[in-house]
């Protein structure tokens, strides 16, 4: 009987060897556009979100099982990243995915943000929380807290400060 390389029995058939989180607004059109393609030139599997139709209320089980199946998770940190209950939750995910046993590999970009600001909830992720607060349980608040602060903590790359990006 043939025998099947490892990487192809951990992971079910279809699944993606990236997913990308990012806020649509922000990147979609520039930067998220180019690593995209970029990753798809290369030949890997790459998933993004192009519904940009408002979602319902909870986060998808197609999005959540897409998370949970890809290799390597890259979050592109933006401004307005923290603004999209959206791309918190899908943080939550990925972030969950990391600590399994499965280990799930998370780069984060600082795209245009300094880490600290995603670290700390500062500038424009400190008023997107304001308005949380006031629409969300605290229990969730939280949640999305802890996963920027563990999120800002990750060495990745920050684009603020190369060349051409």
């Amino acid at each position: 009987a043939m025998i099947e390389p490892e990487s192809s029995r951990s992971r079910p058939e279809g699944a993606y060897d990236v997913f990308l989180s990012f806020r649509g607004e922000d990147t979609r059109k520039t930067f998220t556009d180019h690593l995209y393609t970029a990753l798809v030139q290369a030949g890997i599997h790459t998933f993004r979100d192009d519904d940009e139709l408002p979602r319902g209320e909870e986060i998808s089980h197609h999005l959540l099982r897409t998370i949970q199946e890809s290799k390597i998770s890259i979050v592109v940190f933006s401004k307005g990243y923290a603004s999209s209950r959206w791309c918190l939750n899908e943080l939550v995910e990925i972030l969950k995915c990391k600590n399994r046993k499965t280990g799930q590999i998370v780069l984060p970009i600082f795209y245009d943000i300094d880490p600290s600001y995603v670290r700390k909830q500062n500038g424009s992720f400190a008023e997107a929380f304001v308005k949380h607060e006031e629409r969300f349980e605290e229990k969730l608040v939280k949640e999305w807290r802890k996963a920027l602060e563990d999120a800002g903590n990750l060495s990745g790359w920050s684009l603020n400060n190369m060349a051409n990006g």
